[in-house]
């Protein structure tokens, strides 16, 4: 079907994330270059679609993007479609306009690229009968069909890096630091970071904590040799029969903003141990997680999720995101991608690798 496609668009939704660029040049080339297709990138994710806010993109003007973080096409997570909320709050279905703006600009085939939300908008347009594929993009994740996302592997290596450079002030002044970093439902940055970073203590959204154990974790390393404390903790953590701790409530179209978590452990582990005469010093990493050049690793898979995003459209095979199992890239439905979150499982073999070493959970 590669010789009935003339035109395609492109449009990334959702956080940004390192990888996205690495995306737009995948699509870029492998539909120029092998089927020689006229690319369009929608800009600010699907708000630009319902404004038909878009530009031309080719090889020339994609030049250098490859290492570039962020997105140079913008995006939004407020722009929903099927929930808009205008200036005066008031909520209105759009899905109609963003149709009617797919056929008025001839695209033949949609990119979406983006989280859950993103692809749940894409889902339900396909629905509607546009012809839409998908490419995963979470620092989190925390979708369930694919074994990674990209932009998960080089938040996790900036926080590693936040780890390695706070080990060495908390050992040379015996104090305990406590690094809040994202993870509003899933705690795979925080697990994966903790463990490289050497963490003594790792708080997740999937498994309630208990401060007075994480206290007790944090007292043995000053009673004993160590003399100072490293305390992970996921932005969506919570403690036994508590809540997250937010910093701005739901509205407008938009989560509530989470944060805050660790300034709460850190300031729960001084009532504890501050009388012994332990300083606790709190680290909130937040958006510097989402910026930055992708890794090799991320840029390799942005690329191929790219590539394969525009093979899926050459086949007509359309509902379908692109996802990594094992070392291959296939196509999954979309409705099966947005259909559940993968959550860290509390009883899993990386959880029990970390307290097998000695990493406690606060359970």
């Amino acid at each position: 079907m590669g010789h009935e496609i003339k035109r395609i668009g492109i449009l990334t939704g959702g956080g940004d994330c390192p990888g996205l660029n690495a995306v737009i040049r995948g699509v870029v080339k492998s539909a120029s270059n092998l089927y020689q297709w006229e690319i369009i990138g929608i800009e600010d994710g699907f708000e630009g679609l319902m404004i038909g806010k878009v530009r031309p993109l080719n090889q020339e003007n994609i030049k250098g993007i490859l290492t570039v973080g962020g997105t140079i096409l913008g995006t939004s997570n407020r722009g929903n479609p099927f929930d808009f909320v205008d200036t005066d709050g008031v909520k209105k279905d759009l899905s109609s306009v963003v149709l009617e703006n797919i056929k008025r600009l001839s695209l033949d085939g949609l990119i979406v690229v983006g989280g859950d939300g993103s692809l749940s908008i894409a889902n339900q347009l396909y629905k509607m009968g546009a012809p839409v594929v998908g490419v995963p993009k979470t620092i989190d994740n925390d979708l369930s069909v694919t074994d990674v996302t990209f932009g998960f592997d080089t938040a996790v290596n900036t926080a590693r890096d936040a780890l390695d450079r706070l080990r060495s002030t908390a050992e040379s002044h015996h104090r305990v630091i406590v690094l809040e970093l994202m993870g509003r439902y899933a705690g795979w940055i925080a697990l994966h970071a903790g463990i490289a970073g050497g963490a003594d203590v790792i708080l997740i959204p999937e498994i309630p904590y208990d401060i007075g154990k994480v206290c007790d974790k944090m007292r043995s390393r000053f009673h004993g040799k160590s003399g100072f404390g490293i305390v992970v903790v996921a932005e969506g953590a919570k403690p036994l029969g508590g809540d997250v701790v937010t910093q701005a409530p739901a509205g407008k179209g938009r989560l509530e903003r989470l944060g805050g978590v660790g300034n709460k452990v850190g300031d729960n582990i001084a009532m504890c141990l501050g009388p012994e005469g332990v300083d606790v010093r709190v680290t909130v990493l937040g958006h510097i997680q989402r910026g930055g050049s992708p890794s090799a690793f991320d840029r390799i898979l942005s690329t191929r999720f790219g590539h394969e995003a525009v093979e899926l459209i050459a086949r007509g095979d359309f509902g379908k995101m692109v996802a990594l199992k094992g070392q291959d890239i296939v196509p999954v439905k979309l409705e099966e991608a947005v259909s559940r979150m993968r959550s860290v499982p509390p009883e899993g073999q990386l959880v029990k690798t970390a307290e097998a070493i000695g990493v406690s959970f606060g359970r």
